[in-house]
């Protein structure tokens, strides 16, 4: 039986020793540092779009009723904007004056202050509002107003 016991402590002791060795080798490793370099890009803003819808109220004449223009601002951008104004005139779409009618002209008309909540528009979002038109009682002859089609130009910002 000693035989066998030997054979057991050499067989023990083989095996502890490629355990030992082996687990050694799992634990080795070369330490390093390193540096990289990378980069994002920005969008930036895009305009805001306006659509309005038909004026509501009676008629404009000399000193009569104002009209009232419901607008909305859109961002169509891919980033939160802020509006911070939104200006209302009359004028030609470019911005040109509004000179269509002969014996009429922006001068004829007041625009009011726009009513709209300012602030962050969110992406694809909208912020609605109403402003109001009257035409004004000049000291004048206004005929060449009659039945005019008033442009009225947004510029939101």
């Amino acid at each position: 039986m000693q035989s066998s016991t030997k054979k057991r402590v050499v067989v023990v002791g083989a095996i502890t020793a490629v355990v030992a060795l082996g687990g050694g080798l799992a634990y080795a490793y070369w330490s390093s540092t390193g540096t990289g370099t990378g980069s994002a890009t920005t969008g930036t803003s895009t305009a805001f779009q306006v659509t309005s819808t038909a004026a509501t109220g009676g008629p404009l004449s000399p000193g009569g009723p104002s009209q009232t223009v419901a607008f909305t601002v859109t961002n169509p951008g891919t980033g939160s904007q802020n509006l911070s104004s939104v200006v209302v005139t009359v004028a030609n779409s470019d911005g040109t004056p509004w000179t269509a009618v002969t014996g009429c002209s922006a001068a004829d008309y007041t625009v009011g202050t726009p009513a709209i909540t300012y602030g962050q528009i969110a992406p694809g979002g909208s912020a609605s509002g109403t402003v109001s038109i009257t035409m004004n009682n000049l000291s004048t002859n206004q005929d060449g107003c009659k039945n005019a089609t008033v442009p009225l130009r947004f510029v939101a910002s």
